[in-house]
C-alpha cells in the first residue's frame, strides 16, 4: 500500500513538474500566437517616454518603439491580425505584472539594473539619466545639501527611493522622505507645497516641468546623484524574444529612425501643452548607439 502511495505521489509530482515546466518554457511569441493578443505595458505620466496625452491615450518615445516590436511581432509570428491591448502600470506593479503574464512589453521610464535583471530581462539601454530634484523655483534650494530639515517625496517603487533613502542615512543630510504613488502625485505635492522637492530621473522631472500648469514657477536643480540606464523591459528566460526586441532597437539606430524619435520627444514642442524639453542626446546615450549594450546600473 505504502508503495503504491509514493508511486501515485511521484507520478504527481512529475506531472506538476512538467506543467509548471511547460508554462515556463512558452515564449512571449508563443504566448502571442496561440491567443492572438499581445499586451503593451504604459506609463500615466513619464514625460516623455510614455504617458497620456491630450485624448487620454497613450503617448511618447518609449511607446511609439513599444507598437514597433508588436508590429514585428505580429509579422515574426505569421498573424494577419494582432489584437494589440494596453495596461497602465505604476512603479510598483510594473515588474509583477512582467513576471505574471499580465503584459508582455514595457517600454517606460525603467531604470535597468542588477537587483531588476533578477527578476526580469532588459533589452538594449535606450536612455540615460540621473537623479535631480525639482522645487519651485522660488524655494532657495540648490542641491540635497539646501533639504536640511524640508520634506523630500519621492515615487515609491522606484531605485531613486532606494538611493535617496541610503543616503539620507549615510551623509545625514536631514531631510524626510516621504513617498507619492506616481510622478503626477509627486509633482502635485511640490506645487501645493506638501513637499519641498521631487527627488527623480531629470528627464522625467523636465518632462513633468514642461506639462505641468506653470513651467516657469518650477525649477530642475542639482548635480545628478547617479547615472542609470533605462531599458524595456519582459519577461526573463526568453532568448527568441530578447533577440526581437533588440533587432527592433538596433534597426531603428541603423535606419536613422531612432534619432528621429529621439528628435521628435527630446528636442521639439510635445503634447498635451506644445512644451519643448530642450534635453539633447548625452554622451553615455551616443555611445550605446554603436555600443547595443544592455549593461545594467549596479
Amino acid at each position: 500500500m505504502f508503495k503504491q502511495i509514493r508511486i501515485a505521489c511521484l507520478s504527481l509530482v512529475s506531472i506538476a513538474t512538467l506543467f509548471i515546466g511547460t508554462a515556463q518554457a512558452q515564449s512571449t511569441l508563443d504566448k502571442v500566437k496561440s491567443s492572438g493578443v499581445i499586451t503593451l505595458a504604459y506609463r500615466e505620466s513619464s514625460v516623455p517616454f510614455s504617458y497620456l496625452g491630450e485624448n487620454g491615450q497613450p503617448v511618447g518615445f518609449g511607446f511609439e518603439i513599444c507598437k514597433k516590436i508588436a508590429d514585428k511581432v505580429k509579422a515574426q509570428t505569421g498573424l494577419k491580425t494582432l489584437e494589440v491591448k494596453l495596461q497602465a502600470v505604476t512603479s510598483q506593479n510594473r515588474i509583477p505584472l512582467i513576471q505574471n503574464g499580465t503584459v508582455d512589453v514595457e517600454c517606460g521610464s525603467t531604470t535597468n539594473n542588477s537587483e531588476r535583471g533578477q527578476q526580469v530581462q532588459f533589452a538594449t539601454n535606450y536612455f540615460y539619466t540621473g537623479t535631480r530634484f525639482l522645487v519651485k523655483a522660488n524655494s532657495g534650494i540648490k542641491s540635497i545639501n539646501d533639504l536640511k530639515g524640508k520634506t523630500l517625496v519621492v515615487t515609491t517603487g522606484t531605485t531613486n527611493y532606494q538611493i535617496l533613502r541610503n543616503l539620507n542615512a549615510e551623509k545625514n543630510y536631514g531631510f524626510e522622505l516621504i513617498g507619492a504613488k506616481d510622478h503626477a502625485d509627486a509633482l502635485l505635492m511640490v506645487e501645493t507645497d506638501k513637499a519641498h522637492a521631487f527627488g527623480m530621473d531629470d528627464i522625467l522631472l523636465y518632462g513633468l516641468k514642461a506639462s505641468s500648469k506653470s513651467p516657469a514657477a518650477l525649477a530642475v536643480v542639482g548635480d545628478a546623484i547617479q547615472v542609470e540606464p533605462y531599458a524595456i523591459m519582459f519577461r526573463k528566460d526568453d532568448p527568441a524574444f530578447r533577440t526581437l526586441v533588440n533587432g527592433v532597437i538596433a534597426d531603428l539606430i541603423k535606419t536613422g529612425e531612432f534619432n528621429k524619435l529621439y528628435t521628435k520627444w527630446f528636442m521639439t514642442a510635445i503634447p498635451p501643452k506644445g512644451n519643448n524639453l530642450n534635453a539633447p542626446m548625452s554622451k553615455e546615450l551616443k555611445d550605446n548607439l554603436k555600443a547595443l549594450s544592455d549593461k545594467p546600473a549596479i
